[in-house]
């Protein structure tokens, strides 16, 4: 590898990831990057666990797709477990998953059944917490050495950067987003019924609580219908 021009690719990819609009798209660029910038990878995804559950992030390819479903199913496999996993292995490499995994019995003979010849997981995460895993599937044994591991991390962690502060953007966006429309509700149900700012925050605040709606959906209906 030049690694001249690798660090030139990489600093490009850091600048796209940060220009990206939303959530999604920083995702996608993350792991377009990853089968763009790292020898011998067919397919990337990113997995992450939610309440017990599985879901995979802007894969590539179906390949990643049915592996993390498997992983998830399963409760095992390398991505999996480097989700999960803050003081343990941050990183897994498997080279052959063609032969024997005592690591993973169940998912490696059915991952090989899927075409995994050989990945790689990184633990996604900053100094604050952990946000999935960035996961690399080749179908062909032995596509990925130490070169690609190096390149890999230093993916991961532009990632895991780019994702933490695009998931803040974002959540910055809905508080303010969802302030603005609560306002807009009491604005509504003061001038129908002649409340008070206090006693029209009250009514949302009381329907939310006892048909358990979130205020934000309350705040909603009101903005759209009217009134409650």
């Amino acid at each position: 590898m030049d690694w001249r021009e690798f660090g030139q690719q990489m600093a490009s990819m850091a600048r796209r990831l940060l220009a990206q609009g939303s959530v999604e798209d920083t995702l996608t660029c993350v792991t377009s990057s990853a089968t763009e910038l790292v020898a011998g990878c067919d397919a990337a995804g990113i997995l992450i666990i939610q309440g017990g559950q599985v879901r995979t992030l802007a894969p590539t390819g179906p390949l990643a797709v049915d592996s993390d479903h498997l992983q998830g199913r399963l409760s095992e496999g390398p991505c999996f477990d480097a989700a999960r996993t803050r003081h343990g292995e941050r990183m897994y490499r498997i080279a052959d998953l063609t032969g024997e995994e005592p690591r993973w019995p169940a998912y490696a003979p059915r991952a090989r059944e899927l075409g995994v010849g050989s990945m790689m997981g990184f633990l996604l995460f900053t100094d604050n917490e952990d946000l999935g895993a960035l996961n690399f599937y080749s179908c062909r044994p032995g596509a990925f050495d130490d070169v690609s591991e190096t390149a890999g991390w230093l993916l991961a962690s532009h990632a895991a950067v780019a994702f933490a502060s695009a998931r803040t953007h974002a959540q910055l966006e809905q508080a303010v987003a969802t302030r603005h429309m609560i306002g807009e509700a009491m604005g509504i149900l003061m001038g129908g019924h002649h409340l008070t700012e206090e006693q029209a925050f009250d009514v949302l605040r009381r329907y939310s609580q006892e048909n358990n709606v979130k205020l934000r959906e309350v705040a909603r209906q009101v903005c759209e219908k009217g009134g409650l």
